[in-house]
């Protein structure tokens, strides 16, 4: 899936909104949002137009939850509730999905993460929310998050937004692929190797543990310090969360051996600030169609404001990872 750049805005000074210039005509959208408050407390709401006009009508609804918590509702509103901390002062991460077919409704699926205090003694928090605006006169050709409290979004807060079309000819895709690795015997870990820095992530891995109810880890630049904190649901239940700790958890152990387990996250990767990942994972779980597999949900961050993320190293608590194990990583800036 090749998908090119619709538009963006980076603030080059601070402000209280991120608007997108008129975006190019895509039935399917995928956002990427970086928010730095400053000045006092942020919370992002997100409006959407047509035609060079912004909607503030009463034509939004979207239900949300936090930290793993039960749902809120939200009907007949002038924007959608995707934030995942209110009057934030560290800096969100968020990744979203539009349909945006021009006769029917505009539907959302968003995840955000806030850093919820700088360090790795605190947890981050986390949101997850579906949306729609009820336009269907045309497609939508403008994104805006924009702030209602004190603080503002900072210089350098960017709002980024692709556009894929299964007629689409562009060859200038948004994600260049910096890593594709493959295990050729069992091992104990699987690592991108040295890779370029860029300003946003997007990584998939896949192995089968050697040995019994094992973690998928992940840690950064070999750096296995004390420096990582994750917040962690399996099976839609209670988030769980670790800091100070020495990797973040993918996946929790609840599988035997030699069963697969499949992860895909997106991290921001400023250079100055925390580095923030939002994931997806799952284990097959015990064969056959019967059997559920499981579903795990994190947000993680990784205490740097020094340097980019230039390595990724995904392994076990103990134990090898089979060969043909699959790693594969993705960038952009």
């Amino acid at each position: 899936m090749a998908w090119g750049k619709a538009g963006s805005t980076t603030l080059s000074s601070s402000g209280d909104a991120l608007t997108t210039p008129t975006l190019s005509s895509n039935d399917t959208l995928q956002y990427l949002y970086h928010g730095l408050p400053t000045g006092g407390e942020l919370t992002e709401y997100m409006t959407m137009g047509s035609g060079g006009t912004k909607d503030t009508g009463s034509n939004y609804a979207n239900r949300k939850s936090s930290n793993g918590g039960s749902d809120s509702t939200f009907t007949s509103r002038a924007n959608i509730v995707n934030a995942a901390k209110s009057g934030a002062t560290t800096p969100e991460f968020g990744v979203g999905y539009i349909f945006n077919l021009a006769g029917e409704e505009k539907l959302l699926i968003s995840q955000h993460i806030n850093a919820s205090a700088n360090g790795s003694g605190t947890a981050p928090e986390r949101s997850e929310a579906v949306g729609k605006h009820v336009q269907t006169s045309s497609a939508l050709n403008e994104l805006q998050l924009f702030n209602d409290e004190a603080g503002s979004f900072d210089t350098g807060g960017e709002l980024v937004v692709l556009g894929y079309d299964p007629d689409d000819t562009h060859t200038d895709n948004f994600w260049e692929s910096l890593a594709d690795v493959t295990l050729g015997s069992d091992a104990s870990e699987i690592s991108s190797g040295t890779i370029t820095a860029k300003k946003y992530l997007w990584v998939q891995v896949y192995f089968q543990n050697a040995s019994t109810s094992d973690d998928v880890l992940v840690r950064f630049n070999n750096d296995t310090g004390n420096n990582y904190a994750h917040r962690h649901a399996i099976n839609y239940g209670s988030d769980t969360t670790q800091t100070s700790g020495s990797s973040i958890k993918l996946i929790d152990r609840n599988a035997a051996a030699d069963v697969g387990r499949f992860a895909n996250f997106f991290a921001i990767n400023h250079s100055a600030k925390e580095k923030l990942l939002i994931a997806h994972g799952t284990e097959e779980e015990t064969a056959g169609a019967g059997n559920p597999p499981t579903s795990n949900e994190c947000v993680g961050k990784w205490d740097n404001e020094s340097s980019q993320i230039t390595e990724i190293d995904c392994f076990t608590n103990s134990g090898n990872i089979r060969s043909g194990a699959r790693l594969r990583v993705w960038g952009s800036n």
